[in-house]
């Protein structure tokens, strides 16, 4: 099965003059709702055989074009590629047949490296059926064109990770040259006028870690400058990524993954292995969020169907730890949390 023909709407051009930033209402919500209630595991989720889950995040690739040192992607512990289109357009079939409502169309890669996004993007909903379909980018190759395409197909939520509060701290965070700090202010300012404009259903929301005290201070003018034009910004804790990026550059992470600030969750049991699903680009479902090494493969979606993957008897035991709240000794037990 080869791709679909690509999707190339027509876009305006948005670099000549200010276009003005009108409300559109279908797509004036709130993002940490949804989060909010993918991080909260309800009662009965609370079991080593849970539900499908309500969200999966899937990896269309692993390749990212920055390496932050807060995120251990860039330590290539693990192959780097592209998921094939065959296996996406079967195991998204899948899990919407199972009962997944959100797909999240990135995992720990820059989803706007692949080409076939948006081709992605309308499958999932014109032929799989998916109510929601989530993107998170660092931004720096969303442009206008194509955000418009990716909008165009169908999207529900382009989120951009706004992590740097100018040109000095970007070049040191992310390693690559200073001057795109511009070019991501850009693309949220551009993608924000793409959806008005367009009047696409699709919400534009930004997010931002501290990575320490100073941060919120440092950050105060960059995200009051993209503020206005997106739907909604929130704050993230620094995660030590399952142990690997633990006190980097001196940093102390917050224990585990406890979603939002504003609304934290326990670090025990951690919500990651209750309520979401995180299939990696060759095809394997991770337990964890950060799964930079493959040591949270709970299962083979290349042999096995998703839910035998996500009812796995690997899967039941370390949902059981976590139940416990003891996970000495299995994958959990390096986090920084449980040391």
């Amino acid at each position: 099965m080869g791709l679909p023909q690509r999707i190339v709407p027509h876009v305006q051009d948005l670099s000549r003059k200010e276009i003005p930033i009108r409300r559109v209402e279908e797509v004036a919500r709130s993002i940490t709702k949804r989060i909010d209630a993918v991080t909260r595991i309800p009662e009965a989720c609370r079991t080593a055989t849970p539900p499908a889950p309500k969200s999966v995040k899937i990896e269309l690739t692993a390749r990212c074009d920055m390496k932050c040192f807060f995120c251990a992607t860039g330590s290539r512990m693990r192959a780097k590629s592209d998921m094939s289109w065959d296996f996406y357009a079967r195991i998204t079939r899948e899990m919407r047949a199972a009962g997944v409502q959100e797909l999240g169309l990135f995992y720990l890669g820059e989803s706007f490296l692949c080409s076939w996004l948006p081709e992605a993007i309308r499958h999932a909903k014109e032929e799989c059926g998916f109510p929601y379909v989530f993107l998170t980018t660092n931004g720096r190759l969303a442009t206008p064109d194509r955000v418009e395409a990716a909008m165009a197909a169908g999207l529900n939520s382009l989120k951009f990770s706004f992590n740097n509060a100018d040109p000095e701290q970007f070049q040191s965070v992310t390693r690559v040259k200073g001057e795109d700090f511009y070019k991501v202010v850009a693309n949220i300012k551009g993608a924000r006028r793409v959806r008005d404009q367009g009047g696409y259903n699709c919400g534009v929301y930004a997010s931002s870690i501290q990575y320490d005290g100073e941060q919120l201070v440092r950050m105060e003018r960059a995200v009051d400058e993209i503020r206005p034009f997106v739907d909604e910004h929130y704050w993230l804790p620094l995660y030590g990524q399952a142990g690997f990026t633990s006190g980097a550059r001196g940093t102390r992470p917050t224990a585990g993954n406890q979603g939002r600030i504003g609304a934290l969750r326990p670090p025990l049991p951690c919500w990651a292995l209750f309520t979401e699903g995180h299939i990696t680009f060759d095809g394997h479902l991770a337990a964890c969020c950060f799964d930079h090494d493959g040591r949270f493969n709970m299962g083979d979606l290349n042999g096995m169907p998703f839910m035998d993957a996500w009812h796995s008897q690997k899967f039941q035991e370390l949902r059981q730890a976590n139940l416990n709240e003891n996970v000495a000794g299995t994958v959990c037990a390096n986090c920084l949390a449980y040391k």
